[in-house]
This record gives C-alpha cells, sequence and structure tokens, in this order.
C-alpha cells in the first residue's frame, strides 16, 4: 500500500462490459522526503487506479496494486491492477506532520 497524488482522470468509451461505469483516475506516488523527512514528493511515475471513493484532483489516495487491487467486494471480478482504497487526511512523519488535506 502506498500514497498517491490524483493528477487527472481517463475516460475510455471503448472497454471490456465489466468495466463500465467505474471510474479511472490518473495517480502519482508520492514518498517522504529522504532528506528533509518534512515533506511527501513525488516518484516521477503515473498510472492509472479505479476510484470506488469518490476521490479527485489533487486528492492524495491510498492505493494497492496486483491481487491486493481485486480484494475488495467492489473490485473482486474487475481486470485491474491498481485501486483507490482510501483518501488521506494526515499524514504524520516523527511526531511532525507533513500532510494535511484541510
Amino acid at each position: 500500500m502506498f500514497i498517491a497524488r490524483v493528477t487527472g482522470s481517463v475516460v475510455s468509451t471503448q472497454k471490456v462490459a465489466s468495466m463500465t461505469g467505474h471510474k479511472l483516475l490518473v495517480v502519482e506516488p508520492y514518498r517522504l522526503d529522504g532528506e528533509t523527512r518534512d515533506q511527501l514528493v513525488t516518484t516521477g511515475r503515473t498510472f492509472i487506479a479505479v476510484d470506488t471513493l469518490g476521490a479527485g484532483e489533487d486528492d492524495y489516495v491510498l492505493i494497492v496494486q496486483g491481487s491486493s487491487a481485486r480484494l475488495t467486494p467492489e473490485t473482486s471480478k474487475l481486470p485491474i491492477d491498481a485501486v483507490i482504497i482510501g483518501i488521506v487526511d494526515r499524514v504524520h512523519i516523527d511526531k511532525q506532520q507533513v500532510y494535511d488535506r484541510q
């Protein structure tokens, strides 16, 4: 499981029937800044995740990939590799807050 920021969305009118009605978001994984440990920084990668929670652009979200992405009731029968399983409210590292959704 890891943190990512929603940077966009994908619209696909032609897709397998099981994917109809599922929102697809572009997400960018983030990590803790290794030097300062006081902020989240991008990893420079992007990928597509299925959103089952109603996340929006600029939200930080929790992502699972691989077989774990198909373990939720909403995604158990979907041909997916990544799903948003949470929307992040706050991140604390070493007793310091490095992100707050407010």
